[in-house]
């Protein structure tokens, strides 16, 4: 059968993604683009933010739509959160964000017997994780491997952990596994996803924590560059830092959660640091990497936040001076804590994001222009116009002049800041 597949969200779902399709190959289907003809349209959904659902059920009804006698099928956060919303929809199969083969299953029976299946289990009783193959598509040069899954810090704000359920950690056994398969397989980065990777280990109770998963990585890797997903505060000890430097395919990225800059609206969101701790871990990295591209997200117009900390946020994202800051309006997220505060006007929430976004974009191009004149190891993962694009360490896009570098890591000169990226020279070699 043919089968096309629309992703919403993370990089969890990225790789969940990945997984159903080398399985669905494996299986002999045909996978085809979402605007084809397909016999079953499959849509991972997405619940972060209202806008997240929003765009869940918009794919779900552009498949109905476009080809009514089409098996369509959802999976994911929204379904998984939002049961009978998207029951309404009128979706053949419906499964959330757990048992992926038993998903592939329901879809091919569903294509034959066209009969509807709603299987939604208590994402809150899971207890084991659910290996799935690493990897990334053909052409590419960058693999996910997904390393955790669930969340227990249950901040005020976030559905993700009725989503995800508790953490559950990738036995190092199979990491061990995954990541030469993935070498083998011609694989020139790692990625170490997801959904809140600074928990690694906890649930295996054995003192294993996520520096030593890097480490084994590292081993295995061989060239291979680790790059990590999103952590948090509590992870950037100096033990791990002292550690982590001795790393040397680790990418100096590191995205470190934030969400606000003042201890006040920390404090209203359960997030387990204040300002004085978070910046600690901003001054060990810097401490132990080069000029590090350290990102982070920032939520605007918290329930009940005020003008004078939304000040303090300012003032303290001025002061850690990121590389890249991805700024969202807050979002209600119904069932949280959060949704039963006080709530700021959206008008503010998005003044106050427009404001956060001018400040970033100052800290971002004055990142971009300390990269100018130094030489960066940049692999490169398309051709773009006349020349190709790549990325550095920093995670910084880079572009120069010469086509014919897939899949290639060459030192690269920069010479130039261009828009939000940055312009080189290879060296020659």
């Amino acid at each position: 059968m043919k089968v096309a597949i629309c992703t919403l969200g993370c990089k969890v779902n990225q790789y969940e993604t990945q997984a159903l399709e080398q399985e669905l190959l494996h299986r002999g289907h045909e996978l085809v683009d979402f605007e084809e003809t397909a016999d079953a349209y499959v849509v991972n959904t997405c619940s972060v933010t209202a806008v997240s659902d929003k765009k869940s059920r918009q794919m779900i009804r552009r498949a109905k739509k476009n080809s009514p006698d089409a098996v369509v099928a959802a999976c994911g956060c929204y379904v998984q959160t939002h049961e009978e919303e998207a029951k309404s929809l009128g979706i053949d199969l419906l499964m959330g964000t757990n048992d992926r083969a038993r998903f592939l299953d329901r879809l091919e029976e569903a294509v034959k017997t066209r009969e509807t299946v709603a299987d939604i289990d208590d994402a809150l009783r899971r207890r084991t994780f659910e290996v799935l193959p690493a990897g990334g598509m053909a052409n590419r040069t960058r693999a996910m491997l997904k390393v955790e899954d669930g969340c227990v810090n249950f901040c005020t704000y976030c559905i993700i952990p009725y989503a995800r359920g508790p953490v559950r950690s990738l036995p190092m056994d199979k990491a061990a596994e995954q990541v030469r398969a993935l070498r083998s397989q011609g694989y020139r980065e790692l990625v170490a996803t997801g959904i809140e990777i600074s928990s690694y280990g906890h649930d295996l109770k054995d003192g294993t924590t996520l520096i030593d998963l890097l480490e084994l990585i590292a081993r295995e890797g061989g060239e291979m560059r680790i790059r990590l997903g999103s952590l948090e505060p509590r992870t950037v000890t100096r033990e791990f830092c002292e550690r982590a430097k001795k790393l040397p395919t680790l990418c100096p990225h590191f995205h470190l959660s934030m969400q606000s800059g003042c201890d006040a609206t920390l404090k209203r969101m359960n997030r387990r640091y204040d300002t004085a701790r978070y910046y600690e871990s901003v001054e060990l990295l810097r401490e132990y990497f080069d000029d590090p591209a350290i990102t982070t997200d920032l939520i605007t117009g918290f329930p009940e936040e005020t003008e004078e900390e939304f000040g303090e946020t300012l003032a303290f994202i001025e002061k850690c001076g990121f590389a890249v800051m991805h700024i969202f309006p807050y979002s209600v997220r119904p069932g949280t804590k959060a949704a039963a505060m006080a709530q700021v006007d959206m008008s503010v929430r998005e003044e106050r994001a427009a404001r956060a976004a001018a400040v970033a974009e100052r800290m971002h191009q004055g990142y971009l222009a300390r990269c100018v004149g130094k030489t960066f190891p940049v692999l490169f993962e398309q051709d773009r116009g006349e020349g190709s694009v790549g990325h550095a360490p920093n995670y910084m896009p880079v572009t120069v002049g010469m086509k014919g570098l897939h899949n290639t890591v060459q030192n690269v000169r920069i010479t130039a800041v261009d828009g939000d990226g940055l312009r080189g020279e290879p060296e020659e070699t």
